[in-house]
């Protein structure tokens, strides 16, 4: 896939994904602004049962990098494997495969070129992302990859 330009802005991987759970609603960039802003944020009913304390404390002391992050993207500081599978269900809505037999700690996922410039671009440093050879996605347009540490 070539080399991503990984914007600048760099969120907490728990950041990360209250902010994705946010665009799940629909909101515009400037409505997510907004309504963290104000603190009018939904109770989330999901299995993470977010409560967006963080991402609002984000916004509150760190405006600049809260609005960067919503209108032109971010990069995940620091990624672990389950955030790496949580971030692909809760962004992407796609329910990946995840490995976690000691030394071969993987996600595997079959997505569409949006979708891996997507992924590509969030994640952290020490994280590939490669296109398995040979096998095609189980969607349409959609080719399979892995997700897993660097040299592994």
């Amino acid at each position: 896939m070539g080399n991503v330009i990984k914007p600048e802005t760099k969120l907490s991987q728990w950041d990360a994904l209250q902010l994705e759970s946010l665009k799940a609603y629909g909101w515009s960039n400037e409505e997510i602004i907004r309504n963290v802003y104000a603190s009018k944020l939904p109770k989330d009913e999901s299995k993470f049962q977010f409560n967006y304390s963080g991402l609002s404390e984000l916004a509150r002391d760190h405006a600049d990098t809260f609005e960067r992050a919503v209108n032109d993207g971010y990069q995940i500081k620091y990624n672990t494997i389950r955030g790496i599978h949580s971030w692909i269900l809760i962004a992407l809505q796609l329910d990946a495969e995840l490995v976690l037999d000691p030394g071969k700690e993987a996600v595997i996922v079959s997505l569409t070129e949006t979708e891996t410039f997507s992924l590509s671009s969030v994640l952290s440093f020490g994280w590939a992302l490669q296109a398995i050879d040979g096998r095609i996605g189980d969607r349409e347009n959609s080719i399979a990859y892995v997700v897993k540490p660097i040299g592994q």
